[in-house]
C-alpha cells in the first residue's frame, strides 16, 4: 500500500473514531440527563400526591382519591403492606397493568422499569394513613416521549456522523496528497538522476519551516556532497592517468633497457636504477597528494587551537635541514601565536618550504610575526621566481611553470593547489609574491591568538 493510501486509510479510520465516540457521549449524556430529569420530575409529584392524599384520607374514598391524582399517561396505586390484601390502582388509559408496581417498602423508591415492551419510572412513597397504617402510594410515568426524543437524537446523530464522514474521506485524501508532494518531488528527482546520470534538486519553498522541507534542504546538501565527490573522483581519475602516464613509461623504457642490454653495460644499469628510483618517488608522492586532494575538507578532521608559530617553524626547519641539507633561518620577534590546526599547518609549511628549496640554491628564511589581529608565516627563497603572468595560475592543480620544469624537473604540479585547500582547511590564507631572478616569498596569514 502507498504512503498516502496509509494517509488516507488511517486519517480517515482515526476521524471516523472520534467523530462516533464524540456522537456516542453527546447521545449518553443527553440521555442521562433527560431520564434523571424525568425521575427526579416523577419524585417531586409523587411527593405532592403522597402529602395530598394523606390530606385528604378521613374525607375522601381512596377509589376517589385515585382517580383524582392520576398521571396523564400512567397508574396511581394504593399498595398496603399486607400483600395478600388487595391493592386498589387507577390508570390513565383504563388498561389494568397489574404487573407494573413495586413490592411494599418502608422507604422511598425512584426507579426506571420496562412493562410490555414500554419504559416507565416509578415513584413508591410511604404515607401514613388516616388508620394509622403506613401505606405505599406508587405512581407510574410512561418515558414514551423521551424514548421518542432520543430515538429522534439516535436518527440525527447517525445522519450527522453518515454526512460528516464525506468531507472527512476527501479531506483526508487531499492532505494524503499535500503532505506526499515534497515526498512525490524527491522520488521523481531521484528517478530522474539514475535515468540522466545528472544531479538534481529539489525546489523548496522556503517560508515552510516544516520536517518536509528539512528532509528537503538534507537531501540537497547530500546531492551537493554527491556532486562535489563526483566530480573530485572524475578529476582524480583524469588527473592520475594523465599524470602518472609519464613516469610509468619512463620507468617501462628503462625496465626493457635494462632487460636488454642491463648485464652487458654497468653504466647504463646504475642510470635505469637511478632513474626508476627517482620515478617511483615521484610517483608515490603524486599519489599521497592526489588522494589528499580527492578528500573533502570534512574529512582532514581539522582541530584548531592556539599554537606557537615560532616553535612550530623552528621544529619543520629542523626537520627540513635533517631531510635535505639545506639551511633554514628563522627570524622572529618574540613569542607569535595563532588560531590554527597545528598538524595541517606543518604540513602546509613543508609544502612552502619543498617548492623553495627545488627552485633555489642558496639558504631559505622563515619570518614569523603580527600585523594587525593577523599572524603570519613567511618562506623567503631566492630562486628563479615567476612571473606576473605565470603567477596568477600557480594555485591551479597541475600547474607547472615551464622555465622551473625545464630547469629543476619541478613536481607535478599539486603542491600549491594541495597547499590553499589545506589552508581554506585552517582558515587560513596563502598568497604569493615573486620577481624573475629575484626570488618568491609565500605568505601564510592566519587569525592571531591572544
Amino acid at each position: 500500500m502507498k504512503l498516502s493510501s496509509k494517509i488516507h486509510l488511517y486519517s480517515s479510520v482515526l476521524m471516523a473514531v472520534i467523530l462516533i465516540v464524540m456522537n456516542l457521549c453527546i447521545y449518553y449524556v443527553f440521555s442521562k440527563m433527560s431520564l434523571d430529569s424525568q425521575l427526579k420530575q416523577a419524585e417531586v409529584e409523587a411527593s405532592s400526591i403522597a402529602r395530598g392524599m394523606a390530606h385528604s384520607a378521613a374525607a375522601i374514598p381512596v377509589g376517589d382519591l385515585l382517580r383524582s391524582y392520576v398521571p396523564a399517561d400512567g397508574k396511581i396505586q394504593f399498595v398496603p403492606a399486607d400483600s395478600k390484601v388487595k391493592s386498589p390502582f387507577v390508570t390513565s388509559s383504563g388498561e389494568e397493568m397489574e404487573g407494573l408496581k413495586l413490592p411494599y417498602n418502608t422507604n422511598k423508591q425512584v426507579k426506571q422499569i420496562s412493562y410490555e415492551g414500554m419504559r416507565y419510572v416509578m415513584v413508591s412513597m410511604p404515607v401514613i394513613w388516616s388508620d394509622g397504617a403506613v401505606y405505599n402510594i406508587q405512581i407510574s410515568r410512561s418515558l414514551a416521549a423521551t424514548m421518542e426524543t432520543l430515538q429522534a437524537l439516535r436518527i440525527v446523530l447517525v445522519a450527522v456522523t453518515a454526512i460528516g464522514l464525506v468531507p472527512i474521506v476527501v479531506s483526508t485524501r487531499v492532505l494524503g496528497r499535500l503532505i506526499m508532494q515534497p515526498i512525490t518531488g524527491l522520488i521523481h528527482t531521484m528517478k530522474d538522476i539514475r535515468q540522466s546520470g545528472r544531479f538534481r534538486r529539489i525546489e523548496l519553498k522556503e517560508k515552510s519551516k516544516d520536517e518536509l522541507v528539512e528532509m528537503g534542504a538534507a537531501f540537497n546538501d547530500m546531492i551537493t556532497l554527491l556532486e562535489s565527490n563526483h566530480a573530485k573522483q572524475e578529476q582524480f581519475v583524469s588527473n592520475a592517468s594523465h599524470e602518472l602516464k609519464t613516469p610509468l613509461t619512463i620507468i617501462e623504457s628503462y625496465a626493457s633497457l635494462l632487460k636488454r642490454r642491463g648485464m652487458d653495460r654497468p653504466e647504463l644499469f646504475m642510470e635505469s636504477v637511478e632513474a626508476i628510483h627517482s620515478e617511483a618517488i615521484r610517483m608515490k608522492e603524486m599519489t599521497e597528494q592526489l588522494l589528499l586532494l580527492a578528500r573533502n575538507q570534512e574529512q582532514w578532521q581539522v582541530e584548531m587551537e592556539q599554537v606557537d608559530l615560532v616553535a612550530l617553524s623552528e621544529s619543520s626547519a629542523r626537520a627540513f635541514r635533517d631531510a635535505y641539507n639545506r639551511t633554514v633561518e628563522i627570524k622572529a620577534d618574540g613569542e607569535v601565536l595563532g588560531w590554527t590546526d597545528s598538524r595541517r599547518l606543518k604540513q602546509l609549511l613543508f609544502i612552502l618550504l619543498d617548492n623553495a628549496r627545488k627552485y633555489s640554491d642558496e639558504h631559505m628564511i622563515i619570518e614569523i610575526g603580527n600585523q594587525s589581529s593577523e599572524a603570519y608565516i613567511r618562506v623567503i627563497d631566492r630562486g628563479i621566481g615567476i612571473t606576473k603572468d605565470e603567477l596568477e595560475h600557480v594555485f591551479d592543480r597541475f600547474y607547472r611553470v615551464d622555465e622551473a620544469r625545464g630547469r629543476r624537473g619541478g613536481g607535478a604540479g599539486l603542491g600549491l593547489s594541495l597547499a590553499k585547500d589545506i589552508a581554506a582547511a585552517i582558515s587560513a590564507v596563502v598568497e604569493l609574491d615573486s620577481l624573475p631572478g629575484v626570488g618568491t616569498t609565500a605568505t601564510i596569514r592566519m587569525r592571531a591568538s591572544q
